[in-house]
């Protein structure tokens, strides 16, 4: 197999952008001789756990050897991101994470136990897709007007979910509260499976999701889709609006990331980025990124990755600072 040459403004390069460390000329002739652990920023079962496998399964394949998929949920991503950056940078533990984990926790947190663009090496982007605005059809809602005005008529009444402080989910909507003059507290929770079921409940009403774990629910008409954040509709929710559409533009998309402790040799880095870039673009794994309501990326390098995450950090923690979210 022919695999991207590696240079040395390449490494100086990525080095640059996001810390790949001095073990970057180390022999990786042997890799990987035994099993790679990749630590997912979320729950098990939930949408970043089911691409995590939907990736993972097929490169390991690729790289015969097994990809042991460890779920660690909890502040946004924070757990499992700081799990991996303090990991041995060999090329035995890699993160799969949500952008939000990546491009939000840096400014909404005081201190973190880690340096985000320090201690972590981008390797390649997963999917790209936006996130769904889902309300309990009990609340009579069609669409993101809807929730607007009677959240206008019941200041403080009308409480909303995500999958915890910090993730894309809580910032969409503290820039809709910012945007429309609304009183709407916020309930954080664990993981996306306990809002879901929550809403499901209507111990919440409404709430910001992953762009996957509620569609069943829609299509059996358990729960209400009222809005799709991003450039475009996606996949499987080609009937629902954006918010762009309903007048309130959101256009940043959302995406999956694999990344490497720092210091991973690079020559890791471009193996595992030419091969997923490639996975993703088979008939197999296209397929399944589409079935689960996403898309498959432009291919970028891990260079050219490290820098559309410095874009779309701007965006993003604009967004934060705008809002003024923080947390202690």
């Amino acid at each position: 197999m022919t695999h991207t040459p590696i240079n040395r403004r390449t490494v100086l390069f990525g080095s640059m952008l996001m810390g790949t460390g001095v073990q970057a000329f180390a022999n990786t002739d042997n890799w990987p001789s035994r099993p790679i652990r990749m630590v997912v920023a979320g729950s098990s079962g939930a949408g970043g756990d089911v691409f995590a496998r939907l990736i993972s399964d097929p490169l390991s394949k690729v790289l015969k050897q097994p990809i042991v998929v460890e779920p660690k949920a909890g502040a946004n991503g924070l757990i499992a991101c700081d799990a991996v950056a303090k990991a041995q940078n060999d090329g035995y533990t890699l993160l799969f994470a949500p952008s939000s984990a990546i491009l939000i926790n840096p400014v909404i947190h005081a201190k973190l136990p880690y340096d985000t663009e320090k201690d972590l090496t981008p390797i390649t982007q997963v999917g790209a897709a936006g996130i769904l605005l889902v309300a309990n059809p009990k609340t009579g809602f069609k669409n993101l007007a809807d929730m607007v005005a009677y959240a206008k008529a019941n200041p403080g009444k009308l409480a909303y979910g995500s999958w915890g402080t910090g993730s894309s989910g809580h910032l969409a909507m503290e820039g809709i509260k910012a945007h429309y003059g609304l009183d709407m507290p916020h309930a954080p929770y664990k993981t996306l499976v306990s809002e879901v079921t929550d809403l499901l409940g209507n111990n919440i009403s409404v709430g910001f999701t992953d762009i996957q774990s509620p569609i069943p629910h829609m299509k059996a008409g358990r729960l209400v889709g009222l809005g799709q954040t991003g450039s475009q509709r996606w996949p499987a929710t080609q009937d629902l609006p954006t918010l762009s559409e309903q007048g309130y533009k959101f256009e940043a998309d959302g995406w999956y990331g694999v990344f490497a402790p720092a210091g991973t040799p690079v020559a890791i880095i471009d193996r595992l980025n030419e091969e997923i870039n490639r996975l993703q673009k088979t008939p197999e794994v296209r397929q399944r990124i589409e079935g689960q309501n996403m898309i498959v990326p432009v291919d970028r390098n891990a260079v050219q990755f490290a820098a559309s995450i410095k874009r779309d950090a701007a965006i993003w923690q604009g967004l934060a600072k705008a809002t003024d979210l923080k947390t202690k």
